[in-house]
């Protein structure tokens, strides 16, 4: 999975960060007619790799990541506007800024364009940042009123329903919670993946994790504090008097919530997850919510069953809607309604926004650009009318057919690598090659583009603009309840810099904007692709056989496919792995996590180990040449390295750390030092701090 976009468990994606019969995305309605040509000369290097950004007075045996990004980790400074910095956030730089420009050149599309229209004229109203000011905090009102004539439990069940949304944030890989009390997210039924179901996610937080609220440590209680000030600022900019005590009891509310929330870890666990209820047994299972009135607000009433993934916490959650005051409830949601709608309303909003989310949690020093803030607003609204835009201009038939090529490669790559896999059994080693045989395949953009006509958006209503956005996301969600599985549903849109597995499709995805110098360049050398982007392709394509992957058959079925001996022998070895990352001490009082980033690892273990056997099948038994001095298997783990160069500040690096399911930058690289080949091509000895001798180091595929 890419960094930060990984889903944990199946509900959502697994992102980054010998197949022949893999079966690829349909082309898209309207094919992609790109306006850049190919250069002829690799962007980074002399041949597709930064060599000026290594440091060779480091041993690649002792710390091969500074290695090979050690004269780019003194140079690189986060930029003040960032909390952290690395390869992806470069990537999406340049992806963002080619986004700005096709949009500000809709500023004035004619009204016979609509689509065009709408992604204009979003932005613009955005960008108009005096008539957002002269609103201050008018657009709040019609929210706040309606949660002030909150009277009884069940007016609350009706205003919690009919504010729940599909805004979980399915490609971040912190918790599958969102700030709303619940999350919704409309998915294959896990064990009929014929059929969608609609499931519950636990919510109703704004720090970043459960033990933000319930640490005795002195920096959480710190940062408890600072977050009661900024509520209480919140509330008075929104002119509601009482700003403290409102803070206080919602502060008090949402850390009794924390305490029914499953960990980071314990939401990865797809069997103790799976859970169904059905539309009768929530009184029963979770009483204390009105559910009728919930569901009906909702527009669940006619669902007849619902995945609750993390059960307890929406058990939790109901009792505390029974138990707690209205009062306090009343003040709970005015405070989330200001706080999500924030960032689009005036400058003292948005300025408290930052100053606590920014810099308080996250140390960023500056407020990003506002056209910045335009554009990721207008992609999240607008995601595939802005990607059927960026493909035309910025990715070319020619990098569409070369990135398939190398997928159907790597493809192969694993078929045969699942064939020399001693320990496992004829009937285990059928249904692996059966599951990557069923491999669907995205590459650049989706085969059908969605529909925004009933998305109305005005020029001069930010605000609304977004609100209306999310609902219409809302509802499209619920309207594939009523629809057959589309099973070539993407879940990122062309522009975003990553890629992802979807277990329940058993496919993987890879848009345009990832496909991009360093990860990708058409001119580059092939070793460097391969460990590049192919390491990312060969993650993706591991990830449907990591320890949440692998519980998924060929259909994307929860269906045990393994003989008790293989998967007990499978299970060791992703122990071993969990044990070696939980050895790696990121800070003085935090190691990271091996049993929450076990899937990334094993995907990025097994994901470069087969991009590595598939760029040796390319070379056809002839030797790569030297290039700069340096072996194509030298190029390729370099390559693989230059991914994941990373800077983060402490604050970033502690959440990283205690909440994301990808490894910090540094251990990703550090795989290396469980194949093989990479201590032939370095020539690594037992001296070396990175070395393992050949029985502990870990082979999972």
């Amino acid at each position: 999975m890419i960094r930060k976009a990984g889903l944990l468990a199946v509900l959502a994606p697994l992102s980054l960060m010998a197949c022949a019969a893999a079966q690829s995305s349909p082309p898209a309605a309207a094919p992609p007619v790109a306006a850049v040509a190919t250069s002829p000369r690799p962007q980074f290097g002399t041949f597709g790799f930064d060599s000026a950004g290594m440091d060779p007075a480091v041993r690649p045996g002792d710390d091969f990541y500074a290695h090979a990004n050690g004269a780019w980790l003194k140079a690189t400074e986060i930029p003040p506007d960032r909390t952290s910095q690395n390869t992806f956030n470069l990537v999406r730089e340049t992806a963002q800024a080619r986004t700005r420009t096709l949009i500000e050149d809709l500023a004035n599309a004619p009204p016979s364009d609509a689509e065009a229209r709408k992604i204009g004229d979003y932005y613009a109203a955005f960008m108009d940042e005096a008539a957002i000011e002269a609103r201050g905090a008018a657009p709040l009102k019609a929210a706040l009123d309606r949660i002030a004539a909150i009277h009884t439990r069940r007016d609350l069940a009706r205003e919690l329903g009919a504010t729940l949304r599909a805004d979980v944030d399915v490609l971040n890989a912190t918790d599958l919670a969102t700030e709303r009390p619940f999350g919704l997210w409309v998915a294959e039924a896990l064990n009929d993946t014929s059929r969608y179901r609609p499931y519950l996610l636990q919510g109703g937080l704004f720090l970043p994790d459960r033990a933000y609220y319930l640490s005795d440590a002195a920096r959480y209680v710190a940062l408890r504090a600072d977050y009661s000030a900024h509520m209480a600022r919140l509330f008075a900019l929104a002119g509601m008097a009482d700003g403290k005590a409102r803070a206080d009891r919602v502060l008090a509310l949402e850390t009794a919530i924390a305490r029914t929330h499953w960990t980071p870890v314990e939401t990865t666990d797809v069997e103790k997850a799976n859970v169904v209820w059905t539309r009768g047994e929530f009184a029963t299972k979770a009483p204390g919510l009105d559910w009728p009135t919930f569901l009906d607000a909702a527009g669940l009433a006619d669902e007849p069953e619902f995945g609750a993934w993390q059960a307890s916490a929406i058990t939790g959650f109901a009792r505390l809607v029974e138990s707690q005051p209205l009062e306090t409830w009343r003040d709970y949601l005015a405070f989330h309604a200001i706080e999500r709608a924030a960032p689009l309303l005036s400058r003292a909003f948005v300025d408290e926004n930052f100053a606590f989310h920014g810099k308080t949690l996250g140390g960023t020093l500056q407020l990003t650009e506002r056209w910045k803030r335009g554009v990721d607003q207008t992609s999240e609204a607008l995601g595939e009318a802005v990607g059927k835009l960026y493909v035309q201009r910025h990715f070319t038939p020619q990098a569409k057919a070369q990135v398939e090529t190398m997928v159907k490669n790597i493809l192969a790559a694993f078929d045969q690598r699942i064939d020399r896999i001693a320990w496992m059994s004829p009937a285990t080693r059928a249904r692996a090659h059966e599951k990557l045989a069923n491999f669907q395949v995205g590459v650049g953009y989706p085969g059908a583009w969605r529909d925004y006509s009933d998305l109305l958006i005005a020029r001069d209503d930010a605000y609304g603009n977004w609100e209306r956005a999310s609902l219409f996301e809302y509802r499209r969600n619920l309207a594939k309840l009523r629809r057959p599985v589309d099973r070539g549903e993407w879940f990122m849109t062309p522009q975003t810099v990553n890629a992802l597995y979807a277990p329940s499709q058993n496919s993987i995805i890879f848009p345009a904007a990832i496909l991009a110098p360093p990860f990708f360049d058409p001119a580059a050398d092939p070793a460097v692709n391969y460990g590049a982007i192919g390491g990312i392709i060969g993650h993706e394509i591991s990830h449907g056989f990591d320890n949440t992957g692998a519980l998924f058959d060929a259909k994307g079925n929860v269906r045990n496919w393994w003989t008790p001996e293989d998967f007990a022998h499978f299970t060791a070895s992703a122990k071993a792995l969990a044990a070696q990352y939980s050895a790696y001490q990121a800070l003085p009082d935090l190691a990271v996590n091996g049993d929450l980033t076990l899937g990334e690892n094993i995907a990025d273990l097994a994901g470069l180990a087969v991009a590595y056997d598939a760029y040796r099948i390319s070379l056809g038994g002839t030797a790569a040449s030297v290039l700069d001095g340096l072996t194509g298997d030298q190029r390729l783990f370099l390559g693989w390295a230059q991914n994941y160069r990373s800077k983060y500040r402490d604050d970033t690096l502690r959440r990283v750390i205690m909440t994301d399911v990808h490894s910090p930058g540094p251990y990703r690289a550090a795989t290396v030092r469980n194949l093989d080949a990479w201590y032939d091509a370095f020539g690594v000895k037992p001296q070396d701090k990175l070395y393992l001798a050949p029985s502990e180091r870990v082979r999972v595929w």
